[in-house]
């Protein structure tokens, strides 16, 4: 792979003189080339930028040396060049591991406020062109983040990493979830010690605590990355917002009246809230939906009570989509988000809602009739 740096400061790319980037530049497998883009500026000065049309704050970077450069350094239909800008889509593994497959990578290191949106324009005309931001948050200029795209890029090429099967486990990586924690030698360390899983020697163990390390900080830190498809066209599952309000009572309403014919009683709390009841609990519960062609067609939320259990609560199906396994999923959902220091889950249902009980018995929860429920409702319980 060829990588190419367009930038008014070069310097800012001695790093990748350094560790396995450099150690795979010199054994062949990378080629880094870092060009002046002042070099194509005539002037005395050497200006690469101007004030923008139109009036604003600011200086933009011109045209000219852009496109001399993209003429002098040969970018064609074979190179991808991509432009570091704040404006850009978001950055992530599964980028990175697209632009793994590229044989040349031109990177555009935009300054000040940007480069004029001409060359943009050109250069997809002439190549591939890929605009990636590393999050929402502004930088000085483009270079960082072109070395972190860079990072992330070269060390899945094959060849790069010595070990490949350190790259399976990562952060972001094919399961999804963040690492799970790692320790090394010694075995107590100012008066830590080592989880003794991981002297036990039985691979099994293992495998089942780092996964269930990985997937606990996964919810902890970023429970967004915790979205399952849970329908065969691979709608996410994505956290309520105070305009779902109105659907989510419309849907509760449907799904409780079928409780109360379930359980011969209207006595039940869901089905006498109003607008307002909803839009309170949404701001006081972890609630989460599912849309299907833009109709919210499923819900459930969890929040953490007294020190370490996890209340999980009002899982909602449409009508026409019961049965589907949706359900189903919702649960499996709000158990993944738990916060860490959930140790047990706790729901209710209606003692005559039997496909409910069903189901929650097949997902490990146990009815628990040494518990106060409400009325007409059991109490079931899970040990995380």
């Amino acid at each position: 792979m060829r990588l190419d740096y367009l930038t008014i400061f070069p310097d800012f790319f001695a790093p990748l003189e350094l560790s396995l980037p450099g150690k795979a530049a010199a054994s062949g497998l990378l080629e880094f080339h870092v060009h002046d883009l002042r070099q194509w500026a005539h002037d005395r000065h050497r200006t690469v930028d101007d004030t923008p049309y139109g009036g604003g704050a600011g200086m933009v970077m011109k045209p000219e040396p852009w496109g001399e450069a993209f003429d002098a350094i040969g970018v064609d239909a074979d190179t991808t060049v991509v432009f570091t800008t704040p404006s850009g889509e978001p950055f992530d593994q599964r980028v990175a591991e697209d632009l793994a497959t590229r044989g040349r990578i031109v990177f555009a290191c935009g300054r000040y406020e940007g480069i004029d949106q001409r060359v943009i324009d050109h250069a997809r005309e002439i190549a591939e062109v890929r605009e990636i931001s590393l999050g929402d948050y502004v930088l000085n200029g483009g270079e960082v983040a072109a070395l972190a795209v860079t990072e992330a890029v070269v060390r899945l090429l094959p060849g790069f990493m010595g070990n490949a099967e350190s790259l399976v486990e990562e952060s972001h990586g094919a399961s999804g979830l963040l690492e799970y924690p790692v320790y090394t030698k010694p075995r107590t360390w100012r008066g830590r010690d080592v989880p003794d899983v991981l002297l036990s020697g039985d691979h099994g163990k293992v495998a089942a605590w780092r996964h269930e390390e990985a997937r606990r900080r996964t919810a902890q830190r970023r429970p967004d990355l915790l979205h399952p498809s849970v329908l065969d066209d691979g709608t996410p599952i994505v956290r309520a917002q105070p305009g779902d309000a109105g659907e989510i009572l419309t849907l509760q309403r449907a799904c409780w009246l079928q409780e109360a014919q379930a359980n011969d009683t209207l006595d039940i709390p869901a089905l006498h809230e109003s607008l307002d009841d909803v839009r309170a609990w949404l701001g006081e519960w972890d609630t989460w939906v599912v849309r299907r062609a833009g109709r919210l067609v499923g819900a459930v939320r969890g929040r953490l009570e007294g020190a370490d259990r996890w209340d999980i609560g009002r899982i909602m199906v449409a009508p026409d989509l019961q049965g589907s396994g949706l359900g189903r999923v919702l649960l499996d959902h709000i158990q993944a988000v738990a916060p860490a220091e959930a140790t047990s889950y706790v729901l209710f249902t209606g003692a005559g809602s039997v496909r409910n009980q069903r189901m929650y018995r097949k997902a490990g929860f146990r009815l628990r009739p040494d518990l106060p429920a409400p009325p007409n409702a059991v109490v079931l319980t899970k040990r995380r």
